[in-house]
């Protein structure tokens, strides 16, 4: 069962401190993993105060259409003792065609994108769902959050600058900024400019889910600078790949034709690294694997962690 909680816009937090617990999203601090530390824009949102949570955060501003084939080239190097380059999440094949059903859309009403996003939301749950079942692997849809004011997730105080939406894994909560989610795309009135920064993070989730999140951080946990920054970029292109799988799934009944998927890989450009952050990876390999995604609807074709490294830089 998908909890669904709203944080409204009044000073509710400082109130009811105990309300992620009532509301039955049952946070403890024993579940928190992952790493301490800050991204300067919100990409990698982390509390001081709870140094073993994590939050893999969407920034408010991410050519190539290269076609990879999995198993062959970088793609083939991994092995049974590769736990990310061989998760079992790459082996049964194409997600399927998926069908959803999207609410009109009006970016100046904070109820009808939050609407919007939530449907969208149960679409994402469906597929994902399902394929996790015909692959073998459990699976639990991730707990929504929907923020209008300020609060406390088990990986830190929200909002944050720079940050629309975010995981967390400790609670698998997605955490969406209503209003800051439309001034991302600066009030965009392109339905798919939400529908992927929502897959994005959801993404994010499905690499929790088959344990991909917590051998990314068994690995950078071990090195530090440009190490660390390229495994934190593969992890990134990563959800952007997988993101764009579910496009590629959902597109017929999203009505994304060519000029929506433009849409979307500007989307992705505008999100990429700039100025000194080195996280998320380029404008140019950011579209690319939210393209490659797209076009082959295979979570396999998202193997990041054994591409050569030009094309997660």
């Amino acid at each position: 069962m998908v909890r669904r909680t709203t944080v409204p816009d009044t000073d509710f937090w400082s109130e009811r401190p105990g309300f992620f617990q009532r509301m039955g999203l049952g946070v403890s601090l024993t579940l928190c993993v992952g790493l301490a530390a800050v991204g300067f824009t919100g990409f990698l949102l982390i509390s001081a105060m709870l140094p073993s949570s994590e939050a893999w955060s969407y920034p408010v501003s991410s050519a190539g259409t290269e076609t990879f084939r999995p198993g062959e080239g970088a793609f083939a190097e991994g092995g049974r003792d590769d736990p990310l380059g061989d998760s079992p999440l790459y082996r049964i094949g194409e997600l399927g065609e998926v069908t959803c059903e999207a609410p009109e859309l009006d970016q100046r009403d904070p109820a009808s994108v939050e609407t919007f996003i939530d449907r969208i939301a149960d679409c994402l749950d469906r597929a994902w769902g399902s394929y996790f079942s015909a692959a073998g692997m459990e699976f639990d849809s991730p707990n929504r959050v929907y923020w209008h004011s300020s609060g406390h997730s088990p990986c830190g105080a929200f909002p944050t600058e720079g940050t629309a939406a975010f995981y967390c894994q400790a609670n698998r909560g997605l955490y969406l900024g209503v209003e800051e989610i439309v001034a991302a795309s600066a009030g965009s009135d392109r339905p798919e400019a939400y529908t992927f920064l929502l897959s994005h993070e959801y993404g994010h989730h499905v690499q929790g889910q088959s344990r991909i999140l917590a051998e990314f951080h068994s690995a950078r946990a071990d090195v530090d600078g440009d190490e660390a920054d390229e495994l934190t970029r593969r992890n990134e292109l990563q959800a952007n790949c997988l993101g764009g799988v579910f496009l590629g799934a959902s597109g017929t009944s999203l009505e994304l034709g060519e000029r929506e998927r433009e849409n979307i890989l500007d989307d992705v450009r505008l999100r990429s690294d700039r100025g000194g952050e080195h996280t998320h990876g380029s404008a140019e390999n950011g579209r690319m694997w939210t393209a490659h995604g797209m076009d082959r609807v295979d979570p396999a074709a998202c193997n990041t962690w054994n591409a050569p490294e030009e094309l997660v830089r």
